[in-house]
């Protein structure tokens, strides 16, 4: 796995060239890659902390990784995960792994003894469970994807 610089801000606290590189991340996974129209804009990354995590390449830094932490209350009633990403040339690495216990650690320290939702991908469905999540809905479709909701205990 490369080495990550992990920085984790408010939407306030991002700088336009970090919003940017964080946006540009997620319209490149989430509406090229996966050839999904949705809107991204959604109202809750001004409710959320943002993780990005940098690798330096020959002294410049690239995002390999993010994800938003939403505060409770505004998609769920708990804290929930969602925009977990990659970047491609970083993908295979156990990234995403790593990306998801920085946002669990995160998620414990800020609200302890609360559970963690998110409305993951079907096809992730695995990958989560061995993070201790658990299956809690039926399948639905969001935006043409197959989805389930997901509940990690405290």
């Amino acid at each position: 796995m490369p080495q990550v610089a992990w920085q984790w801000k408010r939407f306030a606290e991002l700088k336009p060239a970090e919003l940017y590189t964080l946006l540009a991340a997620r319209a490149a996974v989430f509406v090229v890659e996966q050839a999904c129209a949705f809107q991204d804009a959604d109202g809750l990354d001004l409710y959320a902390w943002h993780l990005l995590g940098w690798v330096e390449n020959d002294h410049d830094p690239t995002l390999a990784a993010y994800l938003r932490l939403v505060d409770p209350g505004r998609k769920y009633i708990e804290p929930s995960i969602g925009r977990v990403l990659t970047t491609l040339p970083f993908r295979g690495t156990d990234l995403g792994r790593a990306t998801m216990r920085e946002g669990l650690a995160r998620a414990a320290a800020l609200y302890p003894g609360r559970a963690v939702r998110i409305g993951a991908q079907q096809r992730l469905e695995r990958f989560y469970l061995e993070l201790g999540f658990r299956t809690v809905s039926a399948p639905y479709e969001e935006d043409g994807i197959a989805h389930i909701e997901m509940l990690r205990s405290p």
